[in-house]
């Protein structure tokens, strides 16, 4: 796809820079063959076909940004991790005290090149620069002063929000960056759909006779990853970990036998449930872990997901291009012309909108 067919104006004071008061008071658009209808996500069971299963994506992100200083110049420095590599409880161990460490792929900048050996140190936290690995990330080594790696980085590290939103990190965000329902510890990103579910919602959807179902997908900073190319079959598209647990596979099968579409929270929730696709049984899925680099975009023929709870996404983005494969190009892009009409707000903390799958 030509990347600027992906493209759409959009007022920066449209850009949200924090959340709605309340998670399910943000609005939302529902758009069908019909037009656009304008909702809250409070009302989104409403829109939703009874019996519905509603998948969720319940991983946690991780404080994963670091402000510390250089052991022995104290020159302040930025770590901001990427994605985990290793892990160990105990030695062996590259400490040659054998002590718990973790290894990670990260970003860094300080006002000198960080080279091999420089230790970054935040509170309990340890930050060692190992050097730089193929993709041009850093690969560093985590260790704490006393007690457990975890925990140290859980005190050390801020919650990352995404570049565009241009204010400091608040006491807020730490609540309202999480999903009420994150669970499995390992995104550097949230999952910004699920950011409006709250309880009550899924008791809504729940009357109505849907079941709830979650898978895992680790949102990585590839997420943000701009494309700089003019086709997007030539972008080299991030890879992201993720599961399917039988329960979740059982629980398609169910909504399968019963007539029910699939309704994915997020378009993280469609890369998970797509890339896990059983192509010997179209509509279903295999129970799986593993990375996936799937790169949705029209002409992508899905098998499993039929409904989607999206926020309003980059332009010339590959998010994009995965809701306009979804929806339909020309009806996409009619709804964000549409949304900036209304005054919506995007992104992270913006807005949402409820699609069903083109024909």
């Amino acid at each position: 796809m030509r990347v600027e067919r992906l493209d759409y104006d959009l007022p920066p004071e449209l850009v949200a820079q924090s959340p709605a008061a309340e998670r399910d008071a943000a609005r939302l658009m529902v758009v069908d063959a019909r037009g656009e209808t304008h909702a809250t996500i409070r009302e989104l069971a409403e829109h939703v076909v009874p019996g519905s299963l509603i998948v969720l994506n319940d991983t946690k992100v991780l404080r994963a940004r670091i402000l510390g200083v250089k052991e022995g110049t104290l020159g302040r420095t930025e770590i901001f991790l990427v994605r985990k590599i290793e892990e160990a409880s105990s030695g062996p161990s590259p400490d040659p005290n054998g002590a718990p460490f973790q290894r990670w792929r990260a970003m860094g900048r300080a006002s000198k090149p960080l080279r091999p050996g420089a230790r970054v140190v935040k509170g309990r936290l340890v930050v060692e620069i190992e050097g730089k690995a193929d993709d041009g990330l850093f690969s560093v080594r985590l260790t704490a002063r006393e007690g457990t790696v975890e925990d140290a980085l859980r005190e050390a590290g801020q919650v990352p929000l995404p570049p565009y939103i241009k204010r400091d990190v608040s006491a807020a965000d730490e609540e309202r960056y999480q999903t009420v329902f994150a669970r499995a510890e390992g995104a550097v990103a949230a999952p910004t759909a699920g950011l409006h579910v709250t309880k009550p919602l899924l008791r809504a959807l729940e009357e109505r006779g849907c079941e709830i179902a979650t898978c895992t997908l680790h949102v990585g900073l590839g997420t943000f990853q701009p494309v700089t190319v003019d086709d997007l079959d030539d972008h080299p598209m991030h890879s992201d970990w993720f599961e399917v647990t039988p329960e979740l596979a059982a629980a398609i099968e169910r909504a399968r036998a019963r007539g029910a579409p699939v309704v994915a929270v997020g378009t993280t929730v469609v890369r998970a449930l797509e890339s896990a696709r059983d192509d010997g049984r179209p509509g279903h899925v295999r129970a799986c872990a593993e990375e996936t680099r799937i790169l949705i975009q029209p002409g992508h023929r899905f098998s499993v997901v039929d409904g989607l709870v999206t926020n309003f996404h980059l332009p010339r983005s590959t998010l994009l291009a995965l809701v306009c494969a979804f929806a339909g190009t020309d009806r996409v892009l009619e709804a964000y012309r549409e949304a900036v009409r209304a005054r919506y707000r995007f992104f992270s903390y913006g807005d949402a909108m409820l699609l069903r799958r083109a024909p």
